[in-house]
């Protein structure tokens, strides 16, 4: 099967990449004699959740070579996408046979191993630790399924985790099925969740303003819809029109993901007796209208911070999603839709600590705006719990990389 899979040309080439051909040649043209940072990420997420770490490694290690290895066709391509600029070398991960993984690690000659939340195998780890290559886990989690199937085969899987230098987990709940499995707690800490501080805005301090004040009207409810898709708008308008009727006060902002399609939504919004403005129209008094349509770039953040509650677009249709951390960073309401695959851990973070309200569908977001409007003190709780939840969740990168800055000191010594 192996040799039907490698003499297949779709294949072919990842396969050969993934034993190791061509990989001396790639190495070759790298300057001796720097560190080398070994980082693993299996997939897409994996990659996602490593960004901020993988940018603050080169940020702290500007001489350091810095590797990146994925095991998926689509990891690679997201890799080259978002990383291109910091890393130094991309390749796809070592088959876990013991002649390939010596083969890669005899060539890499990495200081540093640096495993993302899954994708283990025994003969990689085990060469590094024969070798004398510490290995560090970040954005550890076990689930409780993974944790049953650990437990089941500890015999493999607790002398795996052995071959880690340090295990960081997500929370303090995973820190302990590690300890139950036999890991010893001096090797196991909880450090967050990278993929939150990934996700997390650039001016996450939050001590970035606008340039110049939004001309938003003074005295108004104001709800924020961003990063609407195709569809979205039109499930959105049977809630505005009813919000509106009873909330005289009302004023509408609406960011559409692709401001190309922002004429057809002011159509819609017209046709329904709205009163709409563009972003871009020049001397337009806001106070006039009751519905603005962002149709400008890089504005949303602002509008953001200018809103009293937030709906975040892409999630009422099946998009997956966009950052419900930036509204909330902000210390606004966050509501969201059903479909929000694309951050669904930290939506699932959000949602069990109270720090935003996901709706299943239109009436249910009425019904939570509505709520809103009428009881100013539970939107500003609302409010304070999201801006809670970032600000918990700040400085998880800079916790891992004092981490790592701790195992280079001590094999440098």
């Amino acid at each position: 099967m192996a040799l039907f899979v490698a003499a297949t040309p779709r294949y072919r080439g990842r396969i050969l990449a993934r034993l190791g051909l061509g990989l001396k040649g790639k190495v070759a043209g790298l300057v001796p004699g720097k560190r080398r940072i070994w980082v693993h990420a299996l997939s897409v997420g994996e990659v996602s959740s490593v960004v901020s770490l993988v940018r603050g490694l080169r940020n702290n290690y500007p001489d350091a070579q810095i590797f990146l290895s994925t095991s998926t066709r689509s990891g690679a391509q997201y890799r080259s996408e978002v990383l291109a600029d910091v890393v130094d070398l991309f390749f796809d991960f070592p088959f876990d046979h013991f002649w390939v993984v010596r083969h890669f690690v005899k060539t890499l000659q990495p200081n540093l191993y640096v495993q993302v939340e899954t994708d283990f195998w025994p003969n990689l780890l085990t060469t590094l630790k024969v070798v004398g290559v510490p290995a560090i886990l970040v954005n550890g989690r076990i689930s409780a399924a993974s944790f049953r199937r650990f437990q089941r085969f500890a015999f493999f899987f607790a002398p795996l985790f052995d071959c880690f230098q340090v295990l960081s987990m997500q929370t303090a709940a995973d820190v302990e099925k590690m300890v139950a499995l036999g890991i010893v707690p001096v090797k196991v800490c909880a450090l967050g969740n990278l993929k939150i501080d990934a996700a997390l805005p650039s001016y996450k301090s939050q001590g970035r303003q606008v340039k110049a004040p939004l001309p938003l009207p003074i005295g108004k409810s104001i709800i924020v819809v961003g990063s609407t898709h195709p569809g979205e708008e039109k499930i959105l308008s049977s809630c505005f029109v009813m919000l509106r009727q009873e909330f005289p006060g009302l004023f509408l902002v609406i960011a559409p993901r692709n401001i190309e399609r922002s004429p057809e939504i002011v159509d819609l919004y017209e046709g329904l007796g709205f009163a709409v403005v563009c972003r871009s129209a020049r001397g337009a008094v806001w106070e006039d209208h009751d519905l603005l349509i962002v149709d400008t770039m890089g504005e949303l953040v602002d509008f953001y911070q200018g809103a009293d509650m937030v709906f975040v677009g892409g999630s009422l249709v099946t998009f997956g999603g966009h950052n419900p951390l930036e509204p909330a960073a902000f210390g606004k309401p966050v509501l969201f839709g059903p479909h929000m695959e694309d951050f669904a851990d930290i939506v699932s973070e959000m949602l069990h600590e109270d720090a935003a309200r996901q709706v299943k569908n239109v009436d249910e977001l009425c019904l939570a705006l509505q709520n809103f409007l009428v009881d100013k003190a539970s939107r500003e709780k609302a409010g304070k719990r999201a801006r809670g939840f970032v600000e918990d969740r700040q400085g998880v990168t800079a916790r891992h990389l004092k981490v790592i800055a701790k195992i280079l000191r001590i094999i440098e010594v």
